[in-house]
């Protein structure tokens, strides 16, 4: 804090770039889950078991958390300091079942350096 009492424009904006890194790991998280959920259960229980209805609702639920997961992560790797092969592993795991746990490792890291870079700086 200044002695405004207002927070300083580079802290503020570190705590926003930790706060937008997290939004894009739950993203993550909710695109691999519908992800996992429509490949291993409902597209199964479509093809082997005749009940199609799964698939009819876990589709768009899925088509929706991915764009957001797009969404998001354009929002974040906007802000710059993101490899190129950091952002393509993001977008390539959103295609693969389980990819989103290999996301949220790399963003957690990401989270830990920047905690650590906006704790140095306190």
């Amino acid at each position: 804090m200044t002695g405004s009492g207002l927070v300083a424009p580079d802290r503020a904006a570190g705590a926003a770039e930790l706060e937008q890194l997290r939004r894009l790991r739950l993203a993550a998280l909710v695109e691999g889950v519908t992800l996992v959920l429509l490949v291993l259960v409902a597209v199964p229980a479509k093809h082997l078991f005749g009940v199609p209805a799964l698939t009819k609702v876990m589709g768009p639920v899925h088509g929706l958390a991915f764009v957001g997961y797009v969404w998001m992560l354009l929002a974040t790797v906007s802000g710059g300091s993101w490899r190129p092969g950091e952002i393509l592993r993001l977008m390539t795991a959103a295609f693969v079942p389980f990819g989103a746990l290999h996301s949220t490792r790399l963003l957690r890291r990401k989270e830990a350096a920047l905690a650590a870079v906006s704790s140095e700086e306190a």
